[in-house]
């Protein structure tokens, strides 16, 4: 055969959601198949979902996980497949892809390379198939080859790479190269981070001229287990060239891509790249990993009539080309990721303690451009389904209030409320104000100083003297910040919403937030970015706003400020940076010190070399804060809520950066830097 019509299908799964995931399976499945598509690339450990974490161990779940796939059978009649699911052989589990072919299982791929870096941990669970090994699986299913293995089906060579395969220099395609193999499927579950589609491109698209093989890449979509966002990006390579790409950060269950592709000029292209490779002696027989698949001699020619398959193929939109993507990708990922939270914590929308300051506007307004890209892209009736919410009572909102749709869907979805004290200053108020008003928020403002007081009451009848800024400034700032609290969960609890937490990753790393207050929440969706980025990215949305989006100028108020806690009176001018240093210092340290593991002294030297114009002693005492506030800070990263992942400098112990509570503070590398 020469040509075929191969697609990527990307689904939005849940761990262990077991109907769920089978029914979106099925859907895309029957989806690509109306539409003539042969070859169908699904995700990873899409069956049982990928985030299953420690419940893989369990033998239930590999069980479960093979149940669906024969409910899934059926409906893969006239279609090539993969279905991603944990296989148990001689007590030990692999990360697998069940193949699938006319609805019938026709063997395993088991995966060689495991993600056990940052974010992930299969090797906790998963062991790593070697590679030249094959083995046999006996199921109710009949006995299936297993392991390193390839298929010939009717002519067609498949072979896959599943995600982690495709990251490392021993890529299995090199192998499936010397089988002679036409099509490689990449399941992947890869988790979004900053500007990671572009390596995806080359490795798709490399893989496709260095292999001489068509290459079909399908990731996760949405929000699957709670920290890690994955982009839905679907690729469709050949001889290395980009076909096709879909759409990234969709609001549907689930996304196709497909693209004809002619396998004889890829054949062509294999027998030029072999004839100018030395033969390698080998005691493997490649043939050998070759399973050889019966097919109906019309199987082939199911998509024949499908006119013009190639218009029937997605583009990534305009703002993928810009010099704007990371503040793009910041919003929509962040923004998806909230969404799929909510609805699958089954929670009524969101609440947030909105101070007037850039953390907790950035946060309203990633829930505003939610609802707002959300309805743009799949409508208001069926946006609201998506979140399971009555679409009657936004309509009744709307005539109620003669709001545009999607300030009427903010206001039900997401509370802001403004906890100000004697401290507060009227420009934080009207700011909180004006980015309520300008998002379509519900807002509220509670004055807090009377609980305040009280506590300053009792406290100092407790030890005896009366309390003062000299002698107790953290404990006086703090209480404001802790007193907040408790009403801001009244108010969440009482709508049954999830209350979001405001801190960032400047603030984790030196610990500048008071543990109880406003670390309160379940999720603290921005505390994987830096405070100075996200002060950019503010400013941008005020000024340009994102693809497809109004600015919001209503941000100036927030913008002009410095950033402040407004915890201490106001003649004492504080300010954020004040009380640590300048956040692009911070930042700067930040990398230099825990991205790039350099001691102090090793962190200042770099630092005298990028700023020149500071003064040596203000570089080296920033440099002493930072690690000593690191060094006492990691139980409250220990603490904080769960966050997203959104690039490899994540703070978050439980995701990327692993830090023992317990410390000598960097005591002996101090005192080193305290000799230069």
């Amino acid at each position: 055969m020469n040509r075929i019509i191969a697609g990527a299908g990307v689904v939005n799964q849940t761990p262990l959601d077991w109907n769920g995931n089978r029914d979106r399976l099925i859907s895309i499945i029957e989806k690509a198949r109306s539409r003539g598509v042969q070859a169908l690339c699904l995700p990873e450990l899409a069956i049982c979902g990928y985030g299953c974490e420690d419940v893989f161990h369990a033998p239930w779940i590999w069980d479960q996980s093979w149940q669906t796939l024969k409910e899934i059978l059926p409906h893969c009649r006239g279609i090539i497949t993969g279905l991603g699911l944990p296989i148990p052989l001689q007590n030990r589990l692999y990360n697998s892809i069940a193949v699938v072919v006319d609805g019938q299982c026709v063997g395993l791929v088991a995966k060689q390379k495991l993600a056990g870096d940052g974010i992930h941990y299969e090797p906790r669970w998963f062991k790593p198939w070697p590679k030249y090994k094959q083995s046999i699986l006996e199921t109710d299913l009949g006995s299936l080859p297993i392991g390193d293995v390839c298929f010939d089906i009717g002519g067609l060579r498949l072979g896959f790479e599943i995600c982690e395969d495709a990251w490392v220099a021993d890529r299995p395609g090199i192998r499936l190269m010397e089988r002679g193999v036409d099509l490689i499927f990449n399941p992947s579950a890869s988790h979004f981070a900053f500007g990671k589609r572009r390596i995806r491109q080359k490795f798709v698209v490399e893989g496709s001229r260095a292999f001489g093989a068509a290459y079909v890449y399908a990731n996760l979509l949405g929000n699957e287990a709670g920290r890690a966002i994955y982009d839905g990006s679907s690729m469709i390579a050949s001889g290395g060239q980009l076909l096709a790409e879909g759409p990234r950060f969709s609001y549907r269950d689930s996304g196709l891509i497909y693209r004809e592709l002619i396998l004889n000029v890829n054949r062509g292209n294999r027998s030029r790249i072999f004839s100018n490779i030395a033969q390698k002696p080998t005691s493997e027989d490649s043939e050998s990993f070759v399973h050889r698949i019966g097919v109906p001699t019309d199987f082939f020619k199911i998509a024949q009539s499908v006119p013009d398959a190639d218009a029937h193929h997605c583009d990534h939109t305009g703002w993928e080309s810009t010099g704007t993507l990371k503040h793009e990708e910041f919003a929509r990922a962040v923004a998806l990721g909230l969404l799929d939270y909510m609805r699958k914590t089954r929670s009524n929308g969101f609440v947030v303690s909105l101070s007037g300051g850039a953390d907790s506007a950035a946060v309203a307004c990633l829930v505003g451009m939610m609802i707002r890209l959300g309805v743009n892209e799949i409508g208001a009736s069926n946006f609201a389904a998506r979140i399971a919410f009555p679409f009657e009572k936004l309509e009744q909102e709307i005539q109620n209030s003669g709001d545009t749709m999607e300030k009427a869907m903010t206001r039900l979805l997401l509370t802001t409320v403004y906890q100000g004290t004697e401290n507060s200053s009227q420009t934080t108020r009207n700011a909180a104000r004006s980015v309520a008003e300008g998002l379509g928020a519900e807002f509220t403002s509670l004055d807090i100083q009377d609980i305040v007081m009280a506590y300053h009451s009792f406290v100092s009848k407790a030890v005896g003297r009366s309390l003062d800024w000299d002698q107790d400034d953290i404990a006086l700032q703090n209480i404001q910040a802790r007193v907040r609290s408790p009403g801001i969960w009244m108010i969440t609890n009482i709508k049954g919403a999830l209350l979001l937490s405001t801190s960032n990753r400047s603030e984790a790393a030196v610990g500048y937030a008071t543990m109880d207050g406003d670390t309160s929440g379940g999720l603290s969706p921005i505390a994987g970015i830096d405070k100075a980025y996200l002060r950019e990215w503010l400013q941008w949305i005020e000024k340009n706003g994102l693809d497809g989006l109004e600015p919001f100028a209503f941000l100036k108020s927030v913008n002009d400020q410095s950033p402040t806690a407004e915890l201490r009176p106001p003649d004492k001018h504080q300010t954020d940076e004040a009380d640590l240093m300048p956040y692009p210092l911070l930042n700067r340290i930040e990398s230099l010190a825990i991205r790039d593991l350099q001691p102090p002294i090793e962190c200042y030297q770099s630092l005298k070399q990028e700023y020149p114009d500071l003064e040596p002693a203000f570089l080296k005492e920033s440099v002493r804060r930072f690690f000593r506030l690191w060094g006492r800070n990691q139980w409250k990263r220990e603490r904080y809520a769960p966050s997203f992942h959104l690039d490899d400098r994540n703070l978050d112990p439980r995701t990327w950066c692993r830090f023992p509570i317990l410390n000598s503070g960097f005591s002996a590398e101090l005192d080193e830097l305290n000799q230069v």
